[in-house]
């Protein structure tokens, strides 16, 4: 708990130590000024007070181009101290221009249309958005399925779900359980369900060597590595290929231009994969886990991968998520019958996962089921209660096709105000399949 204590205070202190060397070393922030003539900031809507005065110390009043994207509707870390007004601000402080962008790229229009009832609960003013997506399935898109006990519900979703596989409407990776928090308690009321019906439940939320498993997914070691390790296990990869060399060419700075250097990276990562072949023609075990990482590392520089990356550079931090990741790998290899299905395993290929709504955040499915719309599981979920109706908007903002809620009488009351708010917008009430 120390640990934990001290990591989360770690980076405001930096933040605040950073703003005020740039305040008084001007050659220091004349020299990012000039090193960084444009800035991205993403996700601005969950901007805080320390990292916007770090924003304005380092460029307000300068030349260098800005652009903020966001949604103070997925304003989901009031929490942690996000500004409730920072696109405001930024219009005022650098004359930015406001650009509403209206068109839905994921989401076809009967999921769009809900959405928008949604976000007018949380904004009235929320202008309606263009849907761009096509829709692909049949039947209802999003529905609340009443079940009577938590048996029942366990039962009919792991069933449901083993069909929808069967009949080829999506693979199993592409569906997502969705729960307020405390993730391990429904990975083990609902495991034994799944495994009946032949699938994997895989809670991404669980600590893995101390990382979650969804982060360690996430990590730019795992986005380096893995592609390594693909064109290792199978004799044809072209897509972990071409992202291999994609990073090689990122970590020793060489543009595709450079025909001379990219011959290079070709002879080198040949060597590579050669050298990783050789390696994983034996069973996967934890030692061969070990030995592939190894290997994986010499070929991309690890020196190289850490400088890339600032959160690397501290040895806890990076020594951290590279246990993590070893950790995941060896768990995955457990019973493995070849290297494949090892990282089929790790990547989470053929498996269903199960993760709270606030880690849905950045991620898209086919469908998404979110298990036990009640007054238990969300009592919290009120009218009026914006930081919860921004966390309920952005998790169904996920879902591609389709969007399902559970609700157990066994378990809880309904969300009346909720159900009377979905129902006119298109979502059914019906008995949960079984």
């Amino acid at each position: 708990m120390q640990y934990i204590a001290s990591f989360l205070t770690l980076f405001p202190m930096l933040n605040r130590l950073t703003e005020y060397l740039l305040r008084i070393r001007p050659t220091i922030r004349q020299a990012l000024r000039l090193t960084y003539p444009f800035v991205f900031l993403d996700e601005f809507q969950d901007t805080t007070e320390a990292q916007y005065e770090l924003l304005k110390t380092a460029f307000l009043g300068s030349d260098v181009k800005i652009t903020a994207v966001g949604d103070d509707k997925q304003r989901i870390m009031g929490w942690a101290g996000a500004m409730p007004d920072g696109f405001e601000r930024l219009v005022r402080d650098f004359a930015a221009e406001e650009i509403t962008l209206l068109s839905n790229w994921r989401s076809h229009e009967d999921l769009v249309n809900i959405q928008h009832v949604i976000a007018q609960q949380i904004d009235e003013d929320s202008p309606a958005i263009e849907a761009k997506a096509d829709r692909h399935t049949d039947g209802d898109v999003s529905a609340i399925w009443t079940y009577a006990t938590k048996d029942e519900e366990q039962s009919g979703i792991a069933a449901w779900i083993a069909n929808e596989v069967q009949g080829g409407i999506a693979q199993p990776q592409e569906f997502a359980l969705l729960v307020r928090m405390r993730a391990d308690n429904v990975e083990d009321d609902f495991k034994p369900a799944f495994t009946e019906n032949g699938l994997t439940l895989r809670n991404v939320a669980r600590s893995v060597g101390g990382v979650a498993i969804q982060d360690i997914l996430t990590e730019d070691l795992t986005r380096a590595v893995v592609p390594l390790l693909r064109l290792g296990a199978t004799s044809k990869a072209p897509d972990a290929w071409q992202m291999a060399v994609d990073i090689l060419r990122s970590l020793r700075a060489i543009e595709d231009e450079d025909i001379l250097g990219g011959e290079t990276i070709r002879a080198d990562l040949e060597a590579c994969v050669s050298a990783l072949r050789h390696q994983m023609q034996t069973r996967p075990d934890e030692d061969g886990c070990a030995a592939v990482l190894d290997l994986a590392l010499d070929c991309l520089d690890e020196r190289s991968l850490r400088n890339a990356s600032p959160s690397y550079r501290r040895d806890l931090d990076y020594n951290r998520i590279k246990s993590g990741f070893l950790a995941l790998l060896m768990e995955s290899a457990s019973g493995a019958s070849d290297w494949v299905e090892v990282l089929d395993r790790f990547e989470g290929v053929g498996q269903v996962p199960l993760m709270t709504v606030h880690k849905s955040k950045g991620l898209e499915f086919h469908t998404m089921i979110f298990l036990g719309l009640d007054g238990q599981s969300w009592w919290s979920l009120k009218p009026d209660s914006e930081e919860e109706l921004k966390s309920f908007f952005v998790a169904f903002t996920r879902a591609m096709q389709r969007a399902f809620f559970t609700r157990c009488n066994e378990r809880g009351g309904s969300i009346a105000w909720l159900e009377r708010l979905l129902i006119p917008a298109g979502v059914t009430t019906a008995k949960g399949p079984v």
